[in-house]
């Protein structure tokens, strides 16, 4: 009987048997196995897990085997007879019980072929997710080396949020507060030491002739990157 055949993961993955080893076990034609396999998975088709089924090929690209894991062993020959049935379900029970030797799946051409493609198709999932969120990825790299800061109104409007929300969060999360008294906001002092916020203080002439001092809470390029992940989509014009 053929050797036990894995496709994924060492411990992950469940094992599968050979049609092979079933045309054996039920004493068929293996080409009439095959037949009924591809009948089996052109049903279960739309709906059902079938990334642990692996088909080998030969090099005129005609089908030499299929590898199925257990539940699917199982669909295939819940249509044969009580005694085939019986045998499938033992030799299952021997397959799950037989140690995996790892370097027995690394020799098998199988389980290689059907891990390689798998990694694959996670690869590219993974490489299209990274396409999707490069343009907000590249919004937010500008953002974080740009000069200068911006006022919270300002910074409201690049980052497409209303001026009262950027407030009210900035509020609620102690970034900034009011003073007693006072009709600007200050900012929190871990705030400016971690440079998200700065302060810009303006020296303003009154009509007598007076001067007077008022800060301004700024938002730095740094601080608009960090809030550019809370409140996406960060404005392209940033």
């Amino acid at each position: 009987m053929n050797d036990l055949i894995y496709n994924g993961s060492v411990g992950e993955t469940p094992p599968t048997m050979s049609s092979k080893e079933i045309a054996q076990l039920c004493e068929k034609d293996h080409k009439n196995v095959v037949r009924d396999i591809r009948t089996m998975l052109d049903a279960l088709a739309d709906g059902s897990d079938l990334s642990h089924v692996v088909e080998e090929k030969d090099s005129r690209g005609y089908t030499k085997e299929f590898h199925l894991p257990k539940d699917l062993t199982l669909t295939l020959v819940a249509g044969y007879n009580i005694q085939i049935r019986h045998r499938i379900v033992k030799r299952l029970e021997e397959i799950e019980a037989r140690p995996v030797d790892p370097m027995v799946m690394l020799n098998d051409n199988a389980w290689l072929r059907g891990t390689l493609l798998s990694y694959t198709e996670k690869v590219a999932e993974m490489q299209g997710q990274i396409e999707e969120m490069r343009p907000s990825v590249q919004a937010l790299e500008r953002i974080a080396v740009s000069d200068g800061s911006l006022c919270i109104t300002d910074a409201a409007k690049n980052l497409q949020v209303q001026p009262k929300a950027l407030f009210n969060y900035l509020r609620e999360h102690r970034w900034i507060y009011s003073r007693p008294g006072s009709a600007g906001y200050v900012a929190y002092q871990d705030k400016l030491q971690s440079g998200l916020l700065e302060h810009k203080v303006t020296v303003v002439t009154r009509a007598d002739g007076s001067e007077k001092t008022t800060t301004q809470v700024r938002v730095t390029a740094k601080g608009m990157a960090r809030l550019a992940k809370l409140f996406p989509p960060v404005a392209e014009a940033a």
